[in-house]
């Protein structure tokens, strides 16, 4: 903390810039909506300003993952007697440039496996993003929400499972559909 008590200006900048669309996306999925995320993830960055840089530094990304989760969740029940409109998420801009047909494909890829993922219980649900969609490891993914580290893995490993399972069961079905 600088004398005045404020975090430096360029510590909380460079981790706004590095986690802002990530926690974004992370609280939108626990508000299930975009600007109640934005409000979450706002809250998370001003707690970000009133600690001292040295005692974060090992854990960074854990600290904002889990207060962004509390404040997320904290706002969801706030508001739980309302009715979200409906926004598509908010996703981060993506520069590549596949081949049209690539694209098809994998989007059709992907949205077969986020309609299994919707699927899944909560807490794999949550466990799974945060681990592919986020990169955390086992145990941020532990400390974030208070599960054991094994109970994170179990959690992943039975939930990509169940998804691949899933997905195989409706291949075999496609190809046994007869063609006219």
């Amino acid at each position: 903390m600088s004398r005045n008590g404020h975090a430096p200006r360029h510590w909380v900048a460079t981790a706004l810039r590095r986690y802002e669309g990530r926690l974004v996306q992370y609280a939108q999925r626990i508000t299930g909506d975009a600007e109640r995320a934005r409000d979450a993830v706002q809250e998370t960055f001003l707690k970000l300003c009133r600690e001292e840089e040295q005692p974060l530094d090992d854990h960074l990304v854990q600290c904002l993952y889990t207060v962004c989760r509390n404040q997320a969740i904290d706002l969801r029940r706030k508001e739980s007697r309302m009715t979200p409109l409906a926004e598509p998420p908010v996703l981060e801009a993506d520069l590549s440039q596949p081949e049209p047909w690539r694209q098809v494909e994998d989007d059709e890829s992907v949205s077969r496996i986020l309609l299994e993922l919707d699927r899944l219980p909560h807490n794999q649900q949550e466990c799974i993003r945060l681990k592919l969609q986020h990169g955390l490891s086992y145990r941020e993914i532990s400390e974030i929400t208070e599960l054991s580290v094994s109970n994170v893995g179990f959690l992943i490993h039975t939930g990509l499972k169940r998804i691949r399972e899933r997905l195989q069961r409706n291949d075999q079905g496609a190809d046994r559909q007869p063609t006219n």
